[in-house]
């Protein structure tokens, strides 16, 4: 036990491990207290079964319509704040103001269109509901971002902290609201806590942990030109764009097909496994940070990356896989019922999933924008076609299969180029390790 507790105190030296692990820590008090926040949504003598699939369906369309660039400049600010020296407070405000605006617009024309999305959505109709949306949209494109600037400063640690006091508030705003908004009252009880945590994070931001980071800055180091930024985003914006069709518009898709309770217990299996997933992205996060900091290292880093995700994740999917139905019972039976298999192929799509996001953070790193694109565009055409061909089939599971598809056979396609990367040493060159040659 000793060992082990000293192993993880040399990690936490590591600046890779600190911020990976800080990531997947915030990963965990997210999952444990959105767990929690759904269970009681589930309650049916708080919310009815409709009002719960209806509440998932629209905070899934906020957070799509938010994403289109508060996600494209996740990598870009791994990548950039690192080294932005005295441009980092205008950097992480163009980000902002960026995102906000795209999100708007975009969630502008989902409301104008809005008869074409499924009765689901026609809750949003009118002056009141409309606004609220859309204000929405663009507050939690600012707090998307929040993360990845601490991320990217190598203050992720405070990161759990700011979303254990935000799940917190937003469970116990959701109970006080059950019965003065018995409709509405999930998307409310989400948004509100979402806003108020805006100020004083940025506080921190700007406050404390820009001002320190410009003083440790090289003052002899180049910060990265406007145009610089603007070549690696048009490279990775497609490809973002494209995974977030895979994280958001596919559930969208889904409740514009299905029923409101369906697709209620489709979202609860499908935000469990997702929260899985997102511990492998977790580390990926950091290495992207890490590998701006000190290029020299990426290799190295790739794979003590490759071994702690894998070293976390795989439990987790056996956990999954074997007590889905016990974890889905929780919920209800129908949840057990519709939601197992769901589950059950999503966890095990995670296992590819580690080595696509270790390779696309070492591409960030490298600024190979248009390999990144290539890769992600590809994986999530890939999901999206195998889904939809087998949705008359398979249903709501239909996306645990094409997910574990594509990743699969996306993950064998670039295996090659990673092993490549993996065997590169601090100089430079090829790595000779037992029983190679040494050559890529």
């Amino acid at each position: 036990m000793s060992s082990v507790w000293g192993k993880i105190l040399r990690d936490l030296r590591n600046p890779l491990f600190r911020q990976g692990y800080s990531l997947m820590a915030n990963t965990v008090v997210t999952g444990v207290l959105g767990m929690g926040y759904w269970l009681l949504a589930a309650n049916p003598a708080l919310y009815s079964e409709e009002e719960f699939g209806r509440g998932q369906a629209v905070i899934t369309a906020m957070r799509l319509f938010a994403s289109l660039t508060a996600l494209g400049f996740v990598g870009a600010l791994a990548r950039y704040l690192p080294v932005a020296g005295r441009r980092t407070p205008e950097l992480i405000l163009r980000g902002y103001g960026l995102a906000a605006a795209t999100g708007g617009v975009a969630a502008l024309g989902f409301l104008l269109t809005l008869p074409l999305w499924g009765q689901t959505y026609q809750v949003l109709g009118g002056f009141g509901p409309g606004l609220f949306f859309l204000a929405s949209v663009m507050v939690w494109a600012v707090f998307t971002l929040q993360d990845v600037v601490l991320t990217g400063l190598r203050r992720a640690t405070f990161v759990p902290m700011n979303n254990f006091i935000f799940g917190l508030v937003k469970m116990g705003l959701l109970v006080a609201l059950a019965a003065a908004l018995p409709e509405g009252g999930i998307f409310v009880s989400w948004v509100i806590p979402t806003a108020l945590a805006l100020i004083p994070v940025n506080w921190l931001i700007f406050g404390v942990v820009v001002p320190r980071h410009v003083r440790e800055s090289d003052s002899e180091q180049q910060p990265p030109r406007l145009r610089e930024i603007g070549r690696f985003l048009a490279g990775d914006f497609p490809g973002t764009l494209s995974i977030l069709a895979i994280v958001y518009l596919v559930p969208v898709v889904i409740a514009t097909q299905v029923g409101e309770a369906t697709f209620g217990r489709f979202s609860m299996a499908h935000t469990l496994a997702s929260m899985i997933e997102l511990l492998a992205m977790n580390m990926a996060v950091s290495l992207t940070v890490e590998g701006s900091f000190d290029p020299a290292r990426l290799a190295a880093n790739c794979r003590r990356a490759l071994r702690r995700a894998f070293m976390i994740v795989t439990p987790l999917i056996a956990v999954a896989i074997l007590g889905a139905p016990l974890i889905l019972t929780i919920f209800g039976p129908k949840f057990a019922e519709e939601g197992t298999l769901l589950l059950r192929l999503m966890s095990l799509a995670v296992l590819p999933r580690v080595l696509i996001e270790v390779y696309l953070s070492a591409l960030r790193s490298q600024s190979k924008a248009r390999s990144l694109a290539i890769v992600q565009i590809g994986l999530a055409v890939l999901v999206l076609v195998s889904t939809i061909a087998l949705f008359p089939f398979a249903g709501v599971n239909a996306v645990g299969y094409g997910l574990l598809f594509s990743e699969l056979l996306v993950a064998i396609l670039i295996f090659g180029n990673l092993r490549k990367i993996l065997k590169f040493d601090e100089t430079g060159k090829a790595t000779v390790i037992q029983g190679s040659s040494g050559t890529a």
